[in-house]
């Protein structure tokens, strides 16, 4: 919001420095790039976590039992329902004798969700409401891969 504020001083500053005829161009200009610079979030459902402070470990055909492992965490605490368990089994039946995939699962099962980009998150230490965004996100983008 600063960045935004600080835009906006600069672009009242230069509307009143350039001539008239400039002037709108200028600031139209300014306010274009404005606006994209605040509309500027992720559409992956990251964004909303990201205004809490962390980004989401990155999901990927890498870290398939890791995800499922975390859909399981969530649907054991009552964070997911619906198609969740679907998800879940559809990529369990894509690890199914990867030694290391199923490892994944194990942990991912236990609230840790480890992501291909070597990002890591502990959903034991998230807030209620954080962990029903995160298992959105998960099963959002774990869809994905199936």
């Amino acid at each position: 919001m600063h960045a935004r504020s600080t835009l906006i001083s600069v672009m009242l500053l230069a509307g009143s420095l350039v001539a008239p005829a400039h002037a709108n161009n200028l600031l139209d200009q300014l306010k274009e790039q404005a606006g994209a610079a605040a509309g500027s979030g992720s559409q992956d459902g990251n964004s909303a976590l990201g205004n809490l402070g962390f980004k989401m470990p990155a999901i990927g055909s890498s870290t398939i039992g890791s995800a499922a492992g975390v859909l399981q965490y969530c649907i054991k605490n009552n964070y997911l329902g619906g198609d969740a368990a679907s998800v879940k089994d559809k990529l369990l039946a894509k690890i199914t004798g990867q030694k290391q995939q199923e490892k994944n699962f194990q942990t991912g099962a236990k609230g840790l969700l480890m992501g291909g980009d070597g990002k890591s998150l502990n959903f034991k230490l998230l807030t209620s409401k954080v962990k029903e965004k995160a298992c959105d996100y998960v099963l959002k983008n774990a869809t994905s891969l199936i």
